[in-house]
């Protein structure tokens, strides 16, 4: 039986799809690798979110044609251009869309046939319930999709028209996964969808996010709990009370904003209302929470106004975290075609006005943790004793770490103290707090 390769692009809804193509494999019999260099069979998992992603995956693609590999293009990208990749790229071997796990084996099969599977006009992502999940990452974290597809049609966004619309997994086989993922080892789980906040209504009929954490919260072994991705509108009291109370839920919201001026939020098919009452509730019955949030700059029609309307509002609310995007027009989404356009050179410079603000709030926000005791994940230990580790505050990869030297003998997945001595912008470093 063939051994195949997989490469997978972008975020980590998509990390959990090329885990879920693994076990696939390894269901029909294939050994299944990360190391491009042991076949000549390479799925490549794409990422078409945003013109970067693209060139990112397609760069991918040519260079293994270019060796003599037999590509196969999984994921966003051949489900938004599966023509234009045949007609461009006429060497790739076979192409399957973004929901289309299920016929990964027969492409397989027909390798030498240039075989392409019929991609869904209309995508629908249902979660493969009976694939066991071959991890790509094991360590401190893992991540668990809760429900895929989105009901909403933000203006910049071309996910909904490449995933489909949303739907939610039952709560028994999402707490049957955690259980699985904890006897492996893993300390914390994150749960993500396109909208975590809105899990549960499409097949529950009523949010179900609450009850979901209630059930996760009672899994043994279990240290942390984080959830990604929640929207303002269903950030309900239900909700904020339940974060709070429970012990495994880490106190950080994540919450993306996209903007602050009500023009601009109705320009991007987002809930238009102030969003100070929200942050300052979700502060007040979360004691010590962190807030992170994203925005866009540059999005068309957006005018001075409306940025120095964004740079007061994160100026007056002083988020945690702050990740800021320069849009990027996609053919496919509502804002494709409106007018007038910012250009890409303001649009730079608005992204790094943001980023300079932040950076100051980051850093006073830092250096107020100096003297503090705080509980860490342990994600990596070098020879020399060098510890990388994270707060609670922030999730892996896109925020912060804790750096501290120990000759104790810590294994990643452990929660220790530590008592926090210097911070930079981003980071924190300190000292082992022993017992």
């Amino acid at each position: 039986m063939k051994k195949i390769a997989l490469i997978s692009h972008g975020c980590a809804k998509n990390l959990v799809d090329s885990e879920l193509i693994l076990g696939i494999l390894a269901q029909n019999g294939y050994q299944t690798t990360l190391d491009e260099n042991e076949t000549d069979i390479v799925i490549v998992n794409t990422c078409s979110f945003i013109c970067d992603a693209e060139r990112e995956s397609i760069s991918t693609i040519l260079e293994l044609v270019e060796k003599g590999k037999k590509v196969i293009v999984a994921g966003c990208l051949g489900q938004k251009h599966p023509e234009e990749l045949k007609k461009e790229i006429p060497e790739i071997a076979g192409i399957i869309g973004a929901t289309d796990f299920d016929k990964i084996a027969d492409v397989i099969k027909n390798i030498d046939k240039n075989y392409t599977s019929e991609i869904s006009k209309q995508p629908d992502y249902i979660y493969p319930e009976s694939v066991e999940r071959q991890q790509i990452t094991m360590g401190a974290s893992s991540y668990i999709k809760i429900a895929d597809g989105c009901n909403y049609r933000c203006g910049y966004c071309i996910i909904p028209y490449l995933r489909g619309n949303y739907h939610s997994r039952k709560i028994e086989d999402i707490v049957a996964e955690a259980k699985k993922l904890v006897k492996r080892g893993v300390t914390e789980i994150i749960l993500i969808a396109q909208d975590t906040t809105g899990y549960g209504i499409d097949i529950y009929k009523k949010p179900m996010l609450s009850a979901l954490l209630e059930e996760l919260n009672k899994i043994d072994g279990l240290g942390w709990i984080r959830m990604m991705y929640a929207y303002p509108t269903t950030m309900s009291d239900e909700l904020i009370d339940t974060i709070a109370k429970l012990d495994k839920v880490v106190k950080y919201i994540d919450i993306p904003l996209q903007h602050s001026h009500p023009e601009m939020l109705k320009a991007m098919n987002r809930p238009a209302f102030d969003y100070k009452p929200l942050i300052k509730k979700i502060r007040k019955q979360i004691p010590n929470v962190s807030i992170r949030t994203t925005f866009i700059v540059g999005y068309p029609t957006e005018t001075e106004e409306h940025f120095e309307h964004l740079k007061q509002f994160i100026q007056d609310v002083k988020f945690d975290r702050v990740g800021v995007f320069e849009y990027s027009r996609e053919k496919g989404t509502p804002s494709y075609d409106m007018k007038p356009r910012v250009t890409k050179k303001v649009a730079h410079q608005r992204y790094k006005e943001l980023m300079k603000i932040q950076q100051n709030i980051s850093l006073e926000r830092n250096k107020s943790f100096i003297g503090k005791t705080i509980p860490c994940i342990i994600e990596a230990i070098s020879d020399s004793g060098d510890v990388v580790a994270r707060s609670e505050h922030d999730a892996p990869e896109i925020d912060g770490i804790v750096s501290f030297k120990t000759d104790e003998p810590l294994i990643p997945g452990d929660i220790i103290n530590v008592t926090i001595t210097d911070a930079t912008e981003y980071d924190l470093i300190g000292n082992y707090c022993k017992g």
